[in-house]
């Protein structure tokens, strides 16, 4: 028979608010202001969806454009997040691994989405990719049309979410030790061999978490999208537009619905991306 130490049930019968005047403020602050912040708005917008009658809630997530609009939005998103891994990391080494002219304007220059107005971002890469804009007339000839076409949503996406892999990836390159890297070629590697097996393994969960933040930017973009789409049914329509449109016809809950959909989405993406960040890591300790 087992017995209950007297400290342990006197921290039994202690109320849970005296419980509460124990822990760190530190917690308690940030408890309250995710509470405030984040908690909060997401309950509330589950709330309003809740409204709908299930069938009325369903008929709406899955109608006919709302679907086009998620195929459009996160099949997108998908695609300029994996090619911004792919040439974020890129340029990352170079930034970190190269000295050339004008690097730290360039490097700079890598932050400009940060601080662009998306609005404003959205007008200018319609003008340059637009028919006799500088580098769509270089397209035109081709067959090629990219403003005002899904083409264009995913430019935009591009370009609002690549300093988020460049910026992720570069504190870690500029921490990995050369010395490794000299290692294995003194043993005999190949530098396709030393970046394959050397460098890419312990890099490969932080270019994940770049492409899962430059994925979750893409997903909510608006300002350059709308601009640089012609938001057509269908065609180039992604869903923060079709919210929008909704609120214009004060169908408040359906555009709750809609954004439901997309937390929903997102949210199941960002939980496997970080599975696959853990099953590296694991990997890689082995």
């Amino acid at each position: 028979m087992t017995t209950v130490s007297p400290s342990l049930k006197v921290e039994r019968k202690t109320p849970f608010w005296k419980k509460l005047g124990r822990v760190p403020w530190t917690w308690r602050i940030t408890i309250g202001y995710l509470t405030v912040m984040l908690f909060i708005p997401i309950i509330a917008m589950f709330l309003k969806a809740s409204t709908e009658p299930p069938a009325r809630f369903w008929a709406i997530a899955t109608s006919d454009v709302a679907l086009a609009t998620y195929n459009v939005t996160f099949v997108t998103a998908i695609f300029a997040a994996l090619l911004n891994g792919v040439f974020g990391t890129l340029i990352a080494w170079v930034l970190v691994r190269y000295d050339f002219p004008f690097k730290r304007l360039i490097d700079a220059t890598v932050d400009l989405p940060f601080a662009l107005p998306t609005s404003v971002a959205g007008l200018t890469l319609a003008t340059v990719y637009s028919d006799n804009g500088w580098i769509g007339s270089l397209l035109a000839p081709l067959g090629i049309k990219v403003s005002f076409t899904r083409t264009g949503v995913a430019v935009a996406m591009i370009f609002i979410s690549l300093p988020f892999i460049v910026r992720t990836v570069q504190p870690v390159l500029q921490e990995m030790e050369r010395e490794i890297e000299e290692a294995a070629w003194c043993l005999g590697a190949s530098q396709w061999q030393t970046f394959w097996k050397v460098i890419l393994p312990p890099l490969f969960p932080t270019i994940l978490t770049g492409v899962a933040l430059g994925f979750s930017r893409a997903v909510g973009e608006y300002g350059s999208t709308v601009i640089i789409s012609s938001n057509t049914p269908y065609q180039d329509l992604i869903a923060p537009v079709l919210i929008f449109q909704r609120l214009e016809q004060y169908d408040y809950s359906g555009a709750t619905v809609i954004g439901i959909v997309l937390l929903s989405i997102s949210l199941v993406l960002l939980l496997a991306i970080n599975f696959l960040q853990a099953w590296a890591r694991r990997y890689d300790s082995r």
